[in-house]
């Protein structure tokens, strides 16, 4: 290491230690930032478009501004505690998909408001805060079976590669076999939205540049393919400019109006049955815990490993702070009116970009605040361009499916299903919670219930009942 580089960054970072240097980070830093832009865009459009269903246009709007406020001031907090407390490359925002379950299942089906609903988010980060203070998080972690723990990193990387590849359209819906590959094909049909072929175009060519790159050994190859991607994307089309109106004054006001401490504490639990509304509100702050926790140890876990910062225990290094910095950015997150705030798995594009310390993690943070003011430049990457990095952040985590054990059945299938039911069921909880259960299962009817820590036992029951409970409410 370079004598300049023994400044402050060396010195709190400890870069030395872990073989990368300013330069490094901040690449990552950036690399993961432009790999989770889109959130800045689908968050606001995802948590106003039940009010929009409901025909309440101007307070959709104002919901809208607020949480794009929300959004960047959340994933600043969230990631800005990663990088100094747990000193981590993870960045944290709200998640896709707790902030679909938020719009969609809390508002729209089930008719809470958007105040209400940030309680329930609210309710579940202090959950968070209590757990993992105790350290039950973390002794979570540790009952989870060690083929389902080898199994996470492969499934991440599937379940990152539907994403990029879901984003550029390669897969598209087919009624007849769920999901198919874009026809290209149509590329000269009238009646075909040729934009689709395009994107899936621009992705394919930023997959190919960043593999090139990478084999020529070329810093910052995931980086500059997304650039080069997406100035391929600008003469077809792909690539737009006409990006969405930012008028901060009317943002800022409507987050001071709508969003910031505007918790409805009382709203939640009005009503004439008031035991039941109690237990509703329970079992949805329980399925937002679970999904959450279940999310980030996912990510944590199957990054970590990619990116070897994994102790002698089999554990992800500062582990606790890194749960803890979870927690507290739920719950704030909740506060300034953000839906649930987790680590993201995109994160693993930076980590893949050579990023290891909290500078990573810092970078995608001040990155955060400046989207306030630079959104729409922001918004011009298009997905075909960001997509590619995910894809290829898939490749590299797949390549950890040789750690799993597939030489015992009841640790294989179990491993199987966290593997296959993360991409197909579109959730990192899900996979997790289904293998642990179907681990339970089989040990338990092949007469091997020694191989069951108590802890992993109760976790499993908890999963079953939430999903009987959630589909009877």
């Amino acid at each position: 290491m370079k004598q300049k580089q023994q400044g402050f960054f060396e010195r709190f970072f400890e870069l030395s230690k872990y073989n990368t240097n300013v330069k490094t980070e901040i690449l990552a830093g950036i690399t993961t930032f432009i790999t989770i832009a889109y959130i800045l865009i689908i968050i606001p459009m995802t948590v106003s478009e039940p009010l929009r269903i409901l025909g309440q246009d101007a307070y959709a709007t104002k919901v809208s501004n607020g949480a794009f406020i929300a959004t960047c001031i959340g994933a600043f907090i969230g990631t800005f505690l990663v990088a100094v407390y747990a000193k981590l490359p993870f960045a944290q925002a709200p998640g896709m998909g707790l902030s679909a379950f938020f719009a969609y299942t809390v508002m729209l089906v089930m008719g809470y408001t958007y105040s209400q609903a940030l309680v329930i988010v609210f309710l579940s980060g202090a959950i968070f805060i209590i757990i993992t203070a105790i350290g039950l998080r973390e002794a979570i972690i540790r009952a989870i079976p060690n083929c389902i723990k080898d199994a996470m990193t492969p499934g991440i990387g599937l379940f990152i590669t539907i994403i990029g590849l879901k984003s550029a359209n390669i897969v598209v819906d087919n009624p007849a076999t769920l999901v198919s590959m874009i026809d290209f094909s149509q590329w000269q049909n009238p009646e075909f939205d040729t934009q689709l072929i395009m994107s899936a175009t621009v992705a394919l060519i930023g997959l190919i540049i960043i593999g090139v790159l990478n084999a020529k050994k070329v810093k910052g190859s995931i980086l500059i393919g997304i650039v080069i991607a997406t100035l391929i994307g600008v003469p077809l089309g792909v690539t737009k400019f006409d990006a969405f109106d930012l008028n901060l004054a009317t943002k800022f006001h409507d987050f001071y109006e709508v969003s910031l401490f505007k918790l409805d504490f009382v709203g939640l639990f009005a009503g004439e049955d008031l035991i039941h509304n109690i237990f509703i509100v329970f079992m949805l702050v329980v399925s937002f815990s679970l999904v959450n926790m279940f999310d980030s140890l996912g990510t944590l876990l199957g990054a970590a490993k990619q990116a070897n910062m994994i102790d002698e225990n089999g554990e992800v290094i500062r582990m606790k702070q890194a749960l803890m910095s979870d927690a507290i950015s739920t719950l704030t997150g909740a506060l300034v009116g953000a839906p649930t705030v987790t680590t993201l798995v995109e994160s693993s594009a930076g980590i893949a970009e050579g990023g290891r310390t909290g500078l990573t993690a810092l970078t995608t943070s001040m990155l955060f605040i400046a989207a306030i003011i630079c959104a729409p430049f922001v918004s011009i990457i298009p997905a075909a361009a960001t997509a590619p990095a995910l894809i290829y952040v898939g490749v590299l985590m797949l390549s950890n499916v040789k750690d799993v054990d597939f030489s015992d059945i009841t640790n294989a299938i179990p491993a199987f299903i966290t593997i296959t039911f993360m991409p197909f069921t579109y959730s990192i909880a899900n996979g997790i919670a289904m293998g642990l259960i179907s681990f339970c299962l089989l040990k338990l009817f092949t007469g091997k219930i020694k191989d069951i820590k108590l802890l992993t036992a109760v976790v499993s029951v908890i999963f079953a009942l939430r999903y009987v409970l959630i589909s009877l409410g």
